[in-house]
């Protein structure tokens, strides 16, 4: 079965660290950014959104219909949502073309890009962490004992 998240590049994780350092170097503190912030995570918290970030960083530019298929199951309508969210957002690119049917093409924004290249720190941080969290697991699960 093929991964459906990729793990980063190298140039992925060149530019996640170049922004981490610069958080660190100078912390944000604007209220609307946390709040973004909120928003955001729980937008992408949304496993639609997470996949067709990746759909589109793989494909580039992607029809609907096309999305639906590679996605599997989900509706017609939690794709629209999720893809009107994502457009609001900021995050992709919505191009309709004047024919019938319809045509409609979405793509990644240079903004989805970025995000996009922030969720290779959880890779980062997997590949980092695997073996304590597992270690962890293993002692919470046999303390448990039946409890």
């Amino acid at each position: 079965m093929p991964l459906r998240f990729k793990p980063p590049t190298e140039d992925q994780i060149a530019k996640i660290k170049v922004i981490y350092e610069r958080q660190r170097a100078e912390p944000i503190e604007d209220p609307r950014v946390e709040k973004l912030v909120e928003e955001l995570i729980g937008r992408v918290a949304d496993k639609w959104t997470m996949i067709i970030l990746e759909l589109l960083v793989e494909h580039e530019t992607l029809r609907f219909t096309q999305l639906s298929r590679l996605i599997g199951a989900i509706s017609q309508k939690m794709l629209t949502q999720t893809l009107r969210l994502m457009e609001r957002d900021g995050l992709v690119t919505r191009k309709v073309y004047p024919v019938v049917p319809p045509k409609v093409e979405y793509s990644l924004t240079e903004l989805g890009l970025t995000l996009s290249a922030a969720f290779c720190g959880v890779w980062v941080w997997a590949a980092d962490s695997l073996k304590a969290v597992e270690k962890a697991r293993q002692a919470f699960d046999a303390g448990q004992g039946g409890d």
